[in-house]
C-alpha cells in the first residue's frame, strides 16, 4: 500500500470533521517544546523503533516533523514493521505554521 502523502489542509479537514488518527512528532524534544500542533503523540525520531508498539495498528497514522524529511523515514520503517495507514504530512509543521495555524512558531 505504502506511505501516502497528505497535506496539511487535508489534515485540518480530518481534525474538523473528528476523524480519529493518531499524530505522531518525529522531532527532538526541544523542537517539540518550542512548537508543536495540537494533539500529537511525541516520539522521537531515534526511539521510534524501541517504542512503535505504543503506536495503535487500527487508526490512521499521520507523521510529522519539521519539513517532512524525518517523518518519512520513520513512515517507512512503520510500514516495514507492518503499520498500513501511514501518511507523511506534506511540508511538516513549517506548512502547519504557515498555511493553517500561524500561532505555532517557525524555526
Amino acid at each position: 500500500m505504502g506511505v501516502k502523502s497528505l497535506s496539511v489542509q487535508d489534515l485540518q479537514a480530518w481534525r474538523e470533521s473528528g476523524k480519529a488518527l493518531v499524530l505522531l512528532d518525529v522531532r527532538e524534544d526541544n523542537e517539540v517544546a518550542y512548537a508543536h500542533i495540537q494533539g500529537h503523540t511525541h516520539i522521537p525520531m531515534n526511539l521510534v523503533t524501541l517504542r512503535h508498539n505504543e503506536l495503535p495498528d487500527d487508526l490512521p497514522i499521520v507523521v510529522y516533523c519539521h519539513h517532512g524529511m524525518r517523518s518519512m523515514q520513520v513512515a517507512m520503517f512503520l510500514e516495514h514493521a507492518g503499520f498500513e495507514d501511514l501518511y507523511n504530512l506534506n511540508g511538516g509543521i513549517e506548512a502547519w505554521s504557515t498555511q493553517i495555524d500561524a500561532s505555532v512558531p517557525r524555526y
